[in-house]
């Protein structure tokens, strides 16, 4: 007794709904392994361009210095940047009281706005992706599914057909259509494992990014604050 399993004869044996159905489930492994490997190599950069350069920031003499520490780390260097301009544009505008509504409000609260604004963009920057794991992970069993369910029933329909319910009939068809199962389940773990471990990850940089940004605050807000960055120099030279 004899019957093939392999996918060649799967695709031949299948019509349009379940072609439709693998190859659905294909697009969606494709895309969860490029977003994957794009997100392991972004975290692992960042993680791997931090190695202390926080803390050589603070060891600066002044902005410019530390700018250049976080050359590497773009995120926590675009929230200096934010801060610091918060800072020169409060001082540009003050004289004029009838200045943008922005200048008129209290340097603390200028300064938390602008942190606030890209301490966002960096977390959206970091949870990019991570909708599309999730909805992979939770709809690639049931796409599975799908496609074994209507298997079985193209399955026990040729079988009625032919009035043959032999073992030798049967097992052929219905180990084929499950195959659908094992393929949305080869989909969905590797995507659940990849946001759970993504999320973990990015939970301890948003918390850094967060502690940096308070204490950028209280650095531009109480210090000196008054040192430009390398491309305002420029500017203004």
């Amino acid at each position: 007794m004899e019957f093939n399993l392999d996918m060649f004869s799967f695709w031949q044996q299948g019509d349009a709904i379940s072609h439709t159905v693998l190859l659905l489930l294909v697009v969606m492994s494709i895309t969860s392994w490029a977003i994957i490997i794009s997100k392991s190599v972004q975290l692992a950069w960042w993680q791997h361009a931090n190695g202390g350069a926080l803390e050589r920031f603070w060891r600066a003499q002044n902005l410019d210095e530390g700018a250049l520490e976080l050359k590497r780390m773009l995120p926590f260097r675009l929230l200096m940047e934010h801060g610091n301009d918060a800072v020169q544009h409060y001082r540009s505008h003050r004289p004029g009281m009838q200045a943008q509504l922005d200048a008129q409000l209290p340097l603390t609260e200028l300064v938390t706005r602008a942190l606030r604004q890209a301490l966002n963009r960096a977390t959206a920057d970091l949870e990019r992706g991570q909708v599309f794991l999730a909805s992979i992970g939770s709809v690639s069993p049931f796409v599975g599914l799908l496609g074994t369910v209507w298997g079985i029933y193209h399955a026990l329909a040729v079988i009625g057909a032919t009035g043959q319910a032999s073992l030798d009939k049967v097992a052929g068809p219905v180990g084929e259509a499950l195959i659908m199962t094992a393929i949305g389940l080869f989909v969905a773990i590797p995507a659940v494992l990849a946001y759970n471990a993504f999320n973990r990850v990015q939970r301890l940089i948003v918390a850094d990014l967060d502690g940096f940004a308070h204490d950028l605050l209280v650095y531009f807000t109480t210090g000196s604050h008054t040192q430009k960055l390398p491309e305002q120099n420029k500017a203004g030279a």
